[in-house]
């Protein structure tokens, strides 16, 4: 026994290291397949009743891909109109922003005695606003690339929608052996990955409106482009919050005058992520999508690495789908337990 027990712990040793590898170089493959069945979770229930009312699939297919083209739409609009508020800003904010930037380096520069400019304008060639702009259009290489897995994950979307990819079916036949719990262990994902995605959805739409409405109550530039920065990126956990904060604390540096004035405006974004994503997301999200705050920085770290910024996004719902996998055996218990850092003796 003792001999199986270390033959299975050096294949997982060798294993583990390779299913990631293959994860991170066949990652044109795997990023639109995991977020097609996130995606494909969420028309799910929408197919079902479809169904009873007796729509073909077909049709049922047609109206999925026709709601998703809307979100495209809405989407694209938005960043359209997100970056016609930028291009139309003159250069007075970015020759301000070079000066006030420029000088706070300079002062910590003579705090610490480190020379971080070198007498080069480096700073200003980089908030230039002809820079700015060339930066924010994407490259052709990322813009095919992105153009290509949205297409990919479409055509996954498709297949797990019209059953050519069975997923409850998937997992009976290759992690949980016995039909009765492959269903209700699918439908256990199904319904929390759902609620998780939808709450994380409605909590990061809040945080992005009171991010636009607090930046334009203080008069901060470009509100609609922080409103979506702040939606998108909330979606990292935790970690999207505190970049979101710390770059709208240095906006407001350069942008107003009175200190005071900038603290409280500090202290509102603040207060907005603290309410929306420390108060009312936990509430909404309820004990059972409780993960432990190692466990998420960890799996960002991981995926980031191996996914890049679809994996910063896609890390917390992977680890969510894998607790609840790891839920259902007694010998991986300990795995869940380890997720969400309670012990799973006191918790029975």
């Amino acid at each position: 026994m003792n001999e199986r027990r270390t033959t299975n712990i050096l294949l997982l040793i060798i294993v583990v290291p390779l299913v990631f590898y293959l994860l991170k170089t066949l990652s044109f493959i795997f990023i639109p397949l995991v977020a097609a069945m996130f995606i494909a979770l969420l028309f799910l229930p929408l197919m079902r009743w479809l169904k009873r009312k007796g729509i073909p699939k077909v049709l049922s297919i047609l109206i999925v891909i026709l709601i998703i083209a809307a979100l495209f739409k809405i989407t694209g609009e938005l960043i359209q109109l997100s970056s016609r508020e930028i291009l139309a800003t003159n250069n007075d904010f970015f020759d301000k922003a070079k000066f006030k930037l420029t000088e706070l380096l300079f002062n910590i520069e003579a705090f610490f005695g480190i020379q971080f400019l070198h007498e080069e304008d480096v700073l200003g060639s980089l908030i230039q606003r002809d820079t700015i702009i060339r930066n924010f259009v994407p490259t052709v290489g990322l813009l095919s690339q992105t153009v290509s897995r949205t297409l990919t994950m479409l055509f996954f979307v498709i297949l797990l929608l019209a059953g050519s990819v069975d997923m409850q079916k998937l997992l009976s036949n290759t992690i949980l052996k016995h039909h009765f719990a492959s269903v209700k262990t699918f439908m256990k994902i199904e319904k929390d990955l759902i609620k998780f995605i939808k709450v994380k959805f409605f909590v990061s739409f809040l945080t992005g409106v009171g991010i636009g409405i607090a930046c334009w109550g203080f008069g901060i530039s470009f509100p609609i482009f922080w409103g979506l920065f702040a939606f998108a990126i909330n979606f990292l956990q935790m970690v999207g919050s505190i970049i979101t904060v710390l770059l709208l604390a240095v906006f407001a540096f350069v942008e107003v005058e009175s200190l005071s004035i900038i603290f409280l405006f500090t202290l509102t974004t603040t207060g907005v992520q603290a309410v929306f994503g420390g108060i009312l997301e936990p509430i909404l999200m309820g004990k059972s999508f409780s993960i432990n705050i190692v466990t998420i920085l960890v799996m960002l770290m991981l995926w980031g690495y191996i996914w890049g910024i679809p994996g910063l996004i896609m890390s917390i719902p992977i680890t969510v789908l894998l607790k609840i996998l790891a839920e259902q055996f007694d010998s991986t218990r300990v795995v869940a337990d380890l997720l969400t850092g309670e012990d799973s003796s006191v918790s029975k």
